[in-house]
């Protein structure tokens, strides 16, 4: 019979969750197989620990898919512990799957050429992987979410798709890595969003920024009006949150910007 789960494991268990799209999360799964042999537990086992995770998330069980209804107290207590601290516990989890053997799981094709650790030393080193592991893991949950599509258009080509933060990184440290506050956006989408151009209301649907609906550039009018209105697809899990939609509108939107700092779609 095998052993509890350790706190640890359940951490381990739970980042691979996050990065794992819900259709996967199942015994012939290669990560869930490599994890498995490394804990000394059977696929099945894990599968059905990672299935019991999602029982605690909403995006989850409001759709009906609830699980196994097993989740542990210990399960309940890694989700708070994330929920409360993303950053520190993102870097933990991660931590202690390289100490499985099992490497950097969470390690982004995306923009590898444009950093040559090589070039730095000492702690500003250590900064930079560290950022990129923690880049690598929220790219990783949002795109899994939503299935590797770009939430607004469909697009499902991975090289043009952004994890886009909803408020912005500078504005939420303790939030930077909750994949509640991110949406899988296309590249154009994600600029646009990331500019103030368009924004989401609190049933996530589009909104349009003035400066966007007045702007008579055919290729505007072709990729935005069409989905001005229009509700986002959603996530199979971590649903954006409205609080943050809300930061969002008032922190990022143009039509909520004093006019004088609002910039033009030209601008870099």
């Amino acid at each position: 019979m095998a052993n509890n789960w350790t706190k640890e494991h359940v951490k381990v268990a739970f980042s691979l969750y996050c990065k794992l799209p819900f259709g996967k999360l199942h015994k012939s799964n290669k990560d869930i197989i490599q994890l498995a042999n490394r804990i000394n537990r059977t696929p099945s086992a894990v599968a059905m620990k990672l299935v019991n995770i999602a029982s605690l998330d909403p995006a989850i069980t409001s759709t009906g898919r609830s699980g196994l209804k097993n989740a542990s107290a210990m399960d309940k207590e890694v989700w708070g512990e994330f929920a409360n601290n993303w950053d520190e516990l993102t870097l933990e989890s991660l931590k202690l799957y390289e100490d499985l053997g099992l490497g950097d799981s969470s390690d982004s094709t995306q923009d590898k050429a444009d950093v040559n650790f090589e070039n730095y030393v000492g702690e500003t080193r250590n900064v930079m992987v560290q950022q990129r592991i923690k880049q690598g893991f929220f790219r990783k949950s949002v795109l899994s979410s939503y299935k590797g599509m770009c939430c607004m258009s469909g697009l499902s080509e991975e090289r043009l798709l952004i994890a886009s933060h909803i408020v912005p990184w500078s504005e939420d440290k303790q939030n930077r890595l909750n994949p509640r506050n991110g949406l899988c956006l296309s590249a154009i989408h994600d600029k646009a969003f990331d500019r103030g151009f368009i924004t989401l209301d609190d049933d996530c649907r589009v909104v349009l920024s003035r400066d966007l609906k007045m702007n008579n550039n055919p290729f505007i009018q072709q990729t935005f009006s069409p989905i001005e209105g229009k509700s986002i697809m959603l996530p199979e899990r971590f649903e954006p949150d409205i609080s943050f939609l809300e930061k969002h509108r008032n922190l990022v939107f143009l039509d909520n910007k004093v006019s004088g700092s609002r910039e033009t779609i030209n601008e870099r």
